[in-house]
């Protein structure tokens, strides 16, 4: 059974609209997942990106991907992602084993991390796996004007703090019927860990995508 990449892209998007056909360097910021999927092609046997919205649809077809019209219905800002994912299987004709996740906002991957991750996943027999990177900042909560230390204790050296990690949002590879039963991730999905700086790029607005941007040009002159 095959294994393809899904692209979620909804048109609107509030507080950076047309986020999805912006430029990054010189090609639109969807289409950097839709690169990294096509250089992924050992793993990857088909690319398709859901879209609600025409200019998404012509952006991803002429770049090679397949397109899958979302409907209003799964369109909203409070629609889960794996709804989109979930739309494409019921929408495809062949039986698809593993679906490997790529947000259009999280553009700039390592060029190894899906071959890596998905060794790792085949390997372990894993239902699903995730990417996450240590966060080395010192948290706490405010309770009624005060400061309350979360992973810390006031006056600890930072790189003595116990090791907390977040979901960084690069890569989901997930098992085909997983997604038909509305989970991405299992239970017992792996945490798979990538301590990069392009795990710090989620765009959602213009200064995250200015920071991209810097990011992107540094990396290519590298």
């Amino acid at each position: 059974m095959k294994t393809i990449a899904v692209i979620p892209a909804r048109g609107g998007s509030k507080r950076l609209p047309k986020k999805n056909v912006m430029l990054l360097g010189e090609i639109p910021l969807l289409v950097h997942s839709i690169l990294f999927a096509k250089q992924n092609s050992s793993i990857i046997d088909e690319i398709y990106v859901s879209t609600d919205d025409e200019e998404i649809k012509k952006t991803a077809l002429k770049f090679g991907a397949k397109v899958i019209d979302r409907p209003e219905s799964l369109s909203g800002d409070l629609e889960p992602t794996v709804s989109a994912l979930k739309h494409v299987l019921e929408s495809i004709e062949f039986d698809v084993e593993n679906v490997v996740l790529l947000q259009a906002t999280n553009p700039l991957r390592p060029d190894n991390l899906l071959k890596e991750a998905f060794q790792v996943y085949e390997k372990g027999n894993y239902n699903s796996l995730f990417t996450v990177s240590r966060n080395y900042q010192k948290l706490g909560k405010i309770n009624v004007d005060k400061f309350v230390p979360y992973n810390y204790e006031i006056g600890q050296r930072s790189q003595d703090l116990e090791p907390l990690y977040y979901e960084n949002g690069l890569l989901y590879i997930t098992k085909s019927k997983l997604i038909l039963e509305n989970i991405i991730i299992s239970n017992d999905a792996l945490p798979f860990e990538v301590n990069h700086i392009f795990a710090n790029v989620d765009i959602d607005t213009q200064e995250d995508l200015d920071y991209a941007e810097y990011l992107y040009q540094k990396h290519q002159i590298a």
